[in-house]
């Protein structure tokens, strides 16, 4: 065989793949005019027919190319014009089928919608008509004609809800590569002030301090001695905090934060009762480092700031969200000049909204701290 013919014959199979049958109906629907055109009594009407036929099917073809505007109420109407005369003269309702289907591809919701009623009653009137008349072309066809009309009516809102989706799940796609951006630009922000933070003063303590010790090595070796061992003590210092910024860099887990909430409300001789399944499915590690990094929070308010006897944390999971709840029967006590976003639950609101969550605050009879957040798995 010609290797020409090999990727020809492939890229053919995968478009009946793709299609199915769809291509070779759109065929018989070009080429069925024509049937019912030669069955006219005079060559007048046959050519008619014809010009008829191939200004539609021009005339379809533009009207592809302007589905906005004002355009394509003339383009339409004109179509609908031809489809109307088809029918009555030569029984071929079909075209109305085409029609519906360019109808669900105008992007204009209003010029869809006028446009469909326009539609939808020209061609009831003229499958009525045919009907009242017993024309025995059209009577012959006429389960056609009623599966027609039943395009006519559902087809267009097909292809509109199928297009209006595909466009939303676009948005959606570009929605969240941005915020997927957005949290990594966060993140790099975060380790810069994180590094800054920990390494910047600690590096320059440790240069002073060495500066220090080299000029009092000759002078005052006891005391440059001593600089030194603060400079060995910083580095320490400055190596621990590292660790500890790489440790919480690698994502913590629920389950892993549950052990530690437990030694802290135990030393804090608060009783705590958990209730719900801490491994939610359908979210990413993301997710949940940002609800354990919450959860940790909220411990940490509880144990410091409510001087509650009872601490209650619910974790529930729907399909379409997942829901934490940390319940205290404590106080919370603003500090002087503090309002109720305090306590780090600023911090908390703008970490869940990277992932589209929120935070709810009660303090009726006790604290009450709501975290939901969204599935990150859509529905197959």
């Amino acid at each position: 065989m010609n290797k020409d013919v090999i990727p020809t014959l492939k890229s053919y199979i995968t478009f009946q793949k793709s299609n199915g049958i769809a291509p070779y109906i759109w065929t018989v629907l070009c080429i069925l005019p024509f049937y019912f055109i030669f069955q006219a009594p005079s060559t007048v009407q046959i050519v008619l027919g014809i010009l008829l036929t191939l200004t539609f099917f021009i005339f379809y073809r533009i009207a592809f190319i302007s589905t906005k505007g004002w355009p394509v109420y003339l383009w339409t109407l004109l179509l609908i014009a031809i489809s109307i005369t088809a029918t009555s003269l030569f029984s071929y309702v079909y075209f109305a089928f085409f029609l519906a289907y360019f109808l669900g591809n105008i992007k204009d919701r209003i010029a869809f919608f006028i446009l469909y009623f326009i539609h939808l009653l020209s061609t009831s009137i003229s499958i009525n008509y045919g009907i009242v008349t017993h024309e025995k072309m059209f009577l012959q066809q006429l389960p056609f004609v009623v599966i027609i009309w039943i395009s006519v009516i559902l087809l267009p809102f097909s292809i509109y809800n199928r297009k209006e989706r595909g466009q939303l799940e676009e948005k959606l796609e570009d929605a969240n590569k941005r915020i997927s951006e957005l949290i990594k630009l966060e993140e790099r922000q975060r380790i810069a002030r994180d590094l800054h933070d920990t390494l910047g003063q600690k590096l320059s303590l440790i240069g002073l301090k060495s500066d220090l010790a080299r000029k009092l090595i000759t002078k005052d070796p006891e005391q440059a001695r001593s600089e030194l061992k603060d400079v060995q003590q910083t580095a320490r210092t400055a190596l621990s905090e590292v660790r500890k910024m790489v440790s919480s860099m690698r994502g913590i887990r629920l389950k892993e934060e549950l052990p530690r909430i437990q030694q802290i409300m135990g030393a804090a001789e608060i009783d705590l009762v958990m209730e719900g399944d801490f491994s939610p499915k359908n979210i990413s590690l993301l997710t949940e480092n940002i609800l354990s990094m919450c959860l940790k929070e909220a411990v940490n308010n509880v144990v410091k700031h409510s001087g509650a006897k009872t601490c209650v944390i619910t974790m529930e999971q729907s399909w379409k969200e997942v829901m934490m709840k940390i319940s205290d029967d404590g106080k919370f006590v603003a500090k002087e000049g503090e309002t109720e976003e305090g306590h780090g639950l600023i911090g908390m609101k703008e970490r869940l909204e990277f992932v589209n969550g929120s935070l709810g605050l009660s303090i009726k009879e006790g604290t009450t701290l709501t975290i939901r957040v969204p599935n990150d798995a859509k529905p197959g």
